[in-house]
């Protein structure tokens, strides 16, 4: 007989009554009726009911074994009565009586409940990781992760693609967020950096004459933490040679939709998934019509420009007119059949506005022959038909109201858009809703320093190539960047590279960087173009998110085994830690800590 176990805790059923076995698990749960010990054993598989008689030798001694602790039983399958059967488990119509009973390993007091998913505190879950991980929920969760993470790379190999490694210890780059930075002791004064994403060497693998590369790539990135964002995470990293946009889109349509089908149901709802082709959504219109480049489509407002109608001669309504002079906009979106709705509905939606930094959120309510709400005395009656027009307003809908500049208009608008939606209870249900937004800027000007710089990835292709850049607005390049947004998640970014060295001087040069700084941080891939580069593309999936998803999980430390908490500190295993003064010494640092704040009495 095996040492530790003849069958897993998901296996034993009637059919094995009578046969002598062994399981090893964890003690689940304990219960003593009246002298008959009964121990749920569990196991990663699943859990078997066990039973020690009272009067047994042992009995004293099991007893006083917790919960947690890790045991090994022998014994014989015996079948529950009708009474006793338990149809919620696999092994619910069997139990092991128990012959012999060994301790393995001896647990003490739990930190956290196993057995049931009672919130613990994030710190403690953290801390005690490893308990947290034994719970049925997690268990399940880390599981999804491994099935998804093996479904892609079988897709992925399946449409031919090549899964290589690289490097982790590399060159700091300007890609958007603050590196994580490695001393080098061999190098003084120098340092690696950890990769935000493995953009030039998967360039250079095209520029080595592989065609199609793919890896499950870890991405490191020095910014503050958030829900659906970690230190540490994980992508599919994608890159194709002689490839045009819509190859790309073809080639990662069906990997990606095919995956979402195949765990369309994880939830225990079936789910329907876009079918491909995907909506092409170009960014300005993204931002315009749902003030969001990540835009959930199951939420079937939108969002119409109205400073035409504001603009009128007619239209008194001085609070917009002003924003509108000094260039603002006036956004709408229309709430269709809300006339039904009490006044608390309106006044909810204004003081959410108002929580959010907004005036407020104005509205017209059209509910009869003339519009009623605190704007429509300012809009007279041919402005509010051609408000009608503009924004498909129907008998019983409202429309509400978002006015600043641009940029914050569209946020604000953003925001209501789906604020409304929920409100109203009319977000789709059970869909996976794909898109892609294509056409993104080039460039944007950093709205503290009003310099130019890149909007995006600066490996990008601008459209027009050169000629653009030479004869266009940098502000009106738009670049051929995209991305793959499902639910209201950005899921991938991509985009056609930049194969020649010459727009890529031209591209650096107009945000800013000069030659030099070219050569210095992009030196080797600047170089392998001169030697011929094939047009290539990819995009890079956010594999966390994509599981954070099926699992209906809004935070991505849920489908993670060991994560950091939101001040990026790992609780389990003490990091980031002090190191000692030979170490230091070893890497030829010395520290320059900030100074404590001293509290003055005024401030205590």
């Amino acid at each position: 007989m095996h040492a530790y176990r003849t069958h897993k805790c998901n296996e034993l059923r009637p059919t094995n009554v009578g046969e002598s076995v062994r399981l090893s698990g964890w003690i689940h749960s304990v219960r003593d009726h009246g002298g008959l010990l009964f121990i749920d054993l569990r196991d990663t598989y699943g859990i078997t009911q066990v039973v020690l008689p009272g009067g047994h030798k042992q009995f004293d001694e099991v007893a006083s074994w917790r919960v947690e602790s890790v045991i090994t039983v022998d014994g014989k399958v015996v079948a529950r009565t009708e009474t006793t059967k338990n149809d919620k488990l696999p092994t619910g119509g069997i139990e092991v009586v128990i012959d012999t009973a060994t301790l393995q390993s001896a647990a003490k007091v739990l930190p956290l409940q196993v057995s049931s998913d009672e919130d613990a505190g994030e710190d403690v879950r953290l801390k005690y990781r490893y308990l947290d991980l034994r719970r049925d929920k997690m268990q399940r969760k880390i599981k999804l992760r491994s099935a998804v993470v093996s479904s892609i790379r079988k897709r992925m190999t399946e449409s031919g693609f090549n899964e290589f490694q690289t490097p982790i210890l590399t060159a700091s780059s300007p890609e958007g967020a603050r590196d994580f930075l490695v001393p080098s002791r061999v190098h003084p004064g120098k340092f690696y950096a950890l990769p935000q994403a493995p953009q030039q060497f998967k360039q250079l693998l095209m520029m080595s004459g592989f065609d199609r590369y793919f890896q499950i790539a870890p991405c490191f990135r020095d910014e503050d933490g958030r829900a659906d964002r970690l230190a540490e995470f994980y992508q599919l990293d994608v890159e194709m040679s002689f490839v045009t946009q819509d190859d790309v889109f073809s080639t990662m349509e069906p990997v990606i939709g095919g995956l979402f089908q195949e765990f369309s149901n994880w939830q225990g709802v079936q789910h329907s998934v876009t079918q491909w082709p995907w909506q092409r959504i170009p960014y300005a219109e993204a931002m315009l019509k749902y003030g969001s480049d990540k835009p959930d489509l199951r939420n079937p407002l939108v969002i119409c420009d109205v400073t035409s109608v504001f603009s009128r001669p007619d239209v008194e309504f001085k609070a917009f007119k002003g924003v509108i002079e000094k260039g603002g906009v006036v956004r709408a979106i229309r709430a269709p059949k809300v006339s039904g709705q009490p006044r608390s509905f309106f006044d909810k939606l204004n003081d959410w506005a108002k929580d959010q930094g907004a005036p407020g959120l104005g509205y017209i309510l059209f509910d009869g022959s003339e519009g009623k709400g605190p704007i429509a005395k300012f809009v007279p009656a041919a402005a509010q038909e051609e408000l009608k027009k503009v924004a498909g307003i129907e008998d019983g809908d409202a429309v509400f109201f978002v006015c600043d500049k641009e940029s914050a208009a569209c946020k604000i608008a953003g925001k209501a858009r789906d604020k409304i939606c929920d409100d109203m209870g009319t977000r789709e249900k059970g869909v996976f809703k794909f898109c892609w937004i294509v056409d993104f800027p080039m460039y944007e000007l950093d709205e503290k320093t009003g310099k130019m710089d890149f909007a995006h990835n600066p490996f990008s292709m601008p459209q027009g190539g050169m000629e653009a850049l030479n004869t266009k607005d940098p502000l009106t390049i738009s670049a051929h960047q995209y991305d793959c947004v499902c639910n209201g998640y950005e899921l991938a970014s991509g985009a056609i590279r930049n194969h020649k060295p010459e727009i890529m001087e031209k591209v650096f040069a107009v945000a800013g960087y000069g030659r030099d700084v070219l050569e210095k941080k992009f030196g080797g891939m600047l170089n392998a173009m001169t030697y011929g580069a094939p047009p290539h593309g990819g995009c890079a999936y956010g594999i966390d998110r994509i599981v954070m998803i099926f699992a209906n999980e809004p935070n991505l430390r849920e489908v993670y085994p060991f994560v950091m908490n939101g001040a990026f500190e790992d609780l389990l295993m003490n990091a980031p830690s002090e190191v000692d003064a030979q170490q230091l010494k070893d890497l030829h640092i010395k520290l320059d800590l900030p100074k404590p704040k001293i509290k003055t009495d005024e401030a205590a």
